[in-house]
């Protein structure tokens, strides 16, 4: 199994013990309630950074910001699950729009 197969099965895992009446029962609505929850970890990772340039700068604490871009990463990992996901079907959706994202560069996009 490799790292990834491994993470998807943890979170796998991981799911089946967080699992309540609360949780949706449909795809759109739990990858609707993951996307939020995606968006308000990125939020609290940004806030470690001195993205206010009003605001005197801190030191940026890279223990804590590994801790919340892992919070990211359980949410992004359940998404993959609830879509049915294989570590083949990351590896082939990443790689195109890979190639995408090389061409937009490559074509000033």
């Amino acid at each position: 199994m490799d790292k990834l197969d491994t993470l998807l099965e943890m979170q796998r895992e991981l799911s089946l013990e967080l699992i309540t009446d609360r949780y949706p029962s449909m795809v759109q609505e739990r990858i609707e309630l993951l996307s939020t929850a995606i968006i308000h970890e990125a939020i609290e990772l940004q806030r470690l950074t001195n993205w206010k340039w009003w605001k005197k700068p801190v030191g940026f604490d890279t223990e804590n910001a590994k801790e919340e871009l892992i919070d990211i990463w359980h949410f992004v990992l359940q998404a993959s699950v609830e879509l049915g996901m294989t570590s083949d079907d990351i590896l082939s959706y990443y790689s195109r729009k890979n190639i995408v994202n090389k061409e937009r560069k490559k074509n000033n996009y």
